[in-house]
């Protein structure tokens, strides 16, 4: 059986019925991963230890006694996350030579609950641009096209779950690296509320709060069974305590039928956008009317002008604040990273004082506009995906762009904290994955999923796959 194909609550069925067991889903992923892992580069290492976990995981089910919902799925986890025996590079030679001797808290959650970490997936350095590539593993290809990018920064987790090589992976997102990617590869990913999945023991945050971790997968009961174990208020993390209830924990479905208000944003300004993801994300806005929700095409009605200024100094103020932690950074980082570094140490503190006010504003101004609209819809990124080696597309739909031009939606949603889910939307002309996201109310995934799981039912469905993958092959 081609268990690859099976998403991760299918496999949890399949052990259950004593059709498959870890270990052989395990070795089943571990020849893929070796095969074709070599055209996309969406894994830098395998755990040395993925076979022992599968067959410990094998013996718990044997013996009736799992350690969670989660017992024996294999996950892929990014690079910027600490596993147990196994380095968190971060993309970068300065964190390459460490091995992790315990698990952030993320990690240590779903290992708790039964999962396989089957390796750790590529992003960029440090995980604050949005595509995957680095001096350290190289660059990272989309499985439904190598020599384009799967963005990032959780590009590799995305090209790992879409080419079959990993039923589920987590990734985290600080500007959209989770929803972005997802979107280029065909998969749903969540956005978490800033806080609903507690955080301890990683890597520095370089943008402040911002940065959460979520699930990427083939379907949204995989993400809502992934998220249910993430989330939920632990004392290392003071954030999570207000946040624990069923919403934030997406353990209560609410309706995701009905008349619910949505607001469509097509475009922000006079900001590109690339006119085939205009036209799927129109036509999927037309699709959440056909099931009953009010969805009302218009502009973004706060001011995102002062807090876009203020985006560059976070990530440049963060590296500057890792570069003095790590005086080594010096000699192991990129030159781009150092220099980026050095205007974060250039920074005025009013001037960082005042940006994080802008923050506290936009906060209060998303918090009030949700008392009226119950979503807000919006492309997942600007431009379709441009060659893997180039960090940012330099033109689109015509007009040139900065670094930041392919990802104008989705960063304000990690400004202020909200939560948002990826879903797919028609492909391009060319058969390349386009996706949307819908951006709820503090603490209201739950909703989130639940609409996604309706939509999901009635306009997607995991039939594609990349040539890449050989199912057809496979399948014959």
């Amino acid at each position: 059986m081609d268990y690859w194909t099976y998403d991760a609550t299918a496999l949890i069925e399949a052990y259950r019925a004593g059709h498959t067991d870890p270990v052989a889903v395990t070795d089943q992923l571990l020849e893929r991963i070796e095969r074709i892992n070599p055209q996309i580069n969406a894994f830098v290492a395998t755990a040395p230890d993925c076979r022992e976990q599968a067959e410990e995981s094998a013996q718990r089910l044997r013996a009736g006694s799992p350690r969670g919902p989660l017992e024996g799925v294999p996950i892929a986890v990014k690079d910027s996350l600490r596993v147990t025996g196994m380095p968190a590079s971060w993309g970068s030679r300065l964190f390459a030579d460490g091995i992790c001797e315990s698990d952030e808290l993320p990690v240590k959650r779903l290992r708790e609950a039964g999962a396989i970490f089957i390796g750790k997936t590529n992003c960029p350095e440090f995980a604050v641009e949005g595509h995957t590539a680095n001096a350290l593993f190289g660059v990272t290809g989309n499985p439904w096209d190598p020599d384009l990018t799967p963005g990032g920064s959780s590009g590799g987790s995305v090209s790992a779950v879409a080419a079959g090589l990993a039923p589920v992976a987590i990734g985290t997102d600080g500007g959209g690296s989770i929803r972005r990617p997802a979107a280029y590869t065909g998969l749903f990913g969540l956005k978490p509320t800033i806080g609903c999945v507690p955080r301890d023991n990683g890597l520095p945050q370089l943008l402040l709060d911002f940065e959460v971790a979520g699930p990427l997968a083939r379907s949204v009961r995989d993400c809502r069974l992934i998220h249910s174990v993430l989330a939920g208020p632990d004392r290392l993390d003071p954030r999570s305590r207000p946040l624990g209830g069923a919403a934030c924990r997406a353990e209560s479905k609410e309706p995701g039928s009905g008349s619910l208000r949505i607001l469509y944003v097509e475009r922000f300004g006079d900001a590109p956008c690339d006119p085939q993801i205009i036209s799927s994300c129109g036509k999927a806005a037309d699709n959440l009317r056909t099931l009953g929700h009010q969805v009302t095409s218009g502009e973004l009605p706060f001011d995102l002008g002062a807090f876009n200024r203020f985006w560059t100094n976070i990530a440049q103020v963060g590296l500057a604040r890792l570069a003095v932690e790590y005086p080594e950074m010096k000699d192991k980082a990129g030159q781009d990273y150092l220099d980026m570094a050095a205007k974060g140490a250039a920074v005025p503190a009013p001037t960082f004082a005042a940006g994080l006010q802008i923050i506290e504003r936009l906060r209060a101004d998303v918090s009030r506009f949700f008392e009226h609209c119950d979503l807000i819809m919006l492309p997942a990124c600007a431009a379709m995906p441009w060659p893997a080696e180039q960090a940012w597309p330099q033109r689109i739909d015509g007009e040139e762009v900065g670094p930041r031009g392919h990802a104008v939606y989705t960063g304000w949603v990690n400004g202020c904290g909200h939560p948002a889910v990826a879903v797919p939307a028609e492909p391009s002309v060319q058969g390349m994955p386009i996706g949307f996201q819908l951006v709820g109310d503090l603490a209201s995934e739950a909703l989130l999923l639940s609409v996604a799981e309706v939509y999901e039912s009635r306009f997607v469905g995991w039939t594609r796959w990349p040539a890449l993958a050989d199912y057809s092959a496979e399948k014959g």
